[in-house]
């Protein structure tokens, strides 16, 4: 018999439990405050296959040659958002867009999504505070954040498609927590992924958190691993997928559900990592290394 749990004391932990987030100061300026050369400088991209420091244009070649791709952030970096911006219009010029999905929309946020994309891309003025209402835009991704970023793939012509689950799925999956199926995600791998996913919940949780919480978080986490992976496989190619690191880790996330599904070899993933942080090849196939953002005095959350 499984021991009841609050729904309301660990839901909003469990959301967003591995997006890699630390608190920092907020953001004093917006991803477009950055130019491309700007963005071009910021830290350095290592190709983990080689261990080869590359420029952010080799990086983009190898990422236009990609069917699917998928950029793990660290979602209360403003840098992140700038680079992300950057390639995605980088890439749009190499090559056709096919889609871009978000883990930070909710399915029931996708008819607006599609309401609002073509009236967008004729141009109109608006206020991009204006688009965020209209979106539904969820308060816990922060605007001053992924403002920018969301105009930019709202207004270009490919579609844009959410990645992660609703929240009144999330709560059913955690009084039921179904196990996943697929030998790279599940238990028939030793037991390796789980493992590395309680350690993490755990650390995240100051090793608080008791047994049926962490049964049940692990099990929403692999879920909406799952939901994104579909997702991407459905979405018209080329495809990109943003997302939290963790989720894009191709030792713990996304990748192994892609592998799962379609029996063939995972996604190229980018990791965007605060310089300082370990990022290994078992992870990643490459990182983008970025100055830290400064932490904020205090913060409670």
């Amino acid at each position: 018999m499984k021991s009841p749990l609050s729904l309301a004391a660990v839901l909003p932990a469990c959301v967003l439990a591995l997006s890699a987030c630390s608190s920092v100061a907020p953001a004093t300026g917006t991803a477009s405050a950055a130019t491309a050369q700007d963005v071009r400088q910021l830290g350095e991209i290592v190709d983990l296959r080689s261990g080869q420091r590359v420029t952010a244009e080799q990086l983009l070649a190898r990422l236009a040659a990609a069917p699917r791709v998928i950029v793990g952030e660290q979602h209360d970096q403003l840098s992140h958002h700038q680079i992300e911006q950057w390639l995605l219009q980088q890439l749009q010029g190499q090559r056709p867009q096919g889609s871009v999905l978000l883990e930070m929309l909710n399915p029931d946020q996708q008819a607006k999504v599609d309401k609002v994309k073509p009236w967008l891309q004729t141009d109109p003025v608006v206020r991009p505070e204006h688009v965020a209402e209209l979106l539904a835009w969820q308060p816990s991704w922060k605007w001053a954040q992924y403002g920018d970023l969301v105009m930019t793939v709202m207004r270009a012509p490919y579609p844009v498609w959410s990645a992660n689950l609703d929240r009144s799925e999330i709560k059913q999956l955690f009084i039921d927590q179904p196990a996943v199926q697929g030998k790279h995600s599940n238990l028939a791998n030793d037991g390796k992924v789980h493992d590395k996913l309680k350690d993490i919940i755990r650390v995240m949780h100051d090793n608080q958190i008791d047994a049926p919480r962490l049964a049940a978080m692990l099990s929403v986490q692999q879920q909406r691993d799952r939901r994104m992976a579909e997702r991407l496989l459905a979405a018209p190619a080329p495809a990109v997928l943003i997302a939290g690191a963790y989720h894009a880790h191709k030792d713990l996330g996304v990748p192994l559900h892609v592998q799962d599904l379609t029996g063939g070899p995972a996604p190229l993933v980018l990791v965007l990592a605060p310089q300082g942080a370990t990022v290994q090849a078992p992870q990643a196939d490459f990182v983008w290394y970025t100055p830290v953002a400064a932490p904020a005095i205090a913060s409670v959350k």
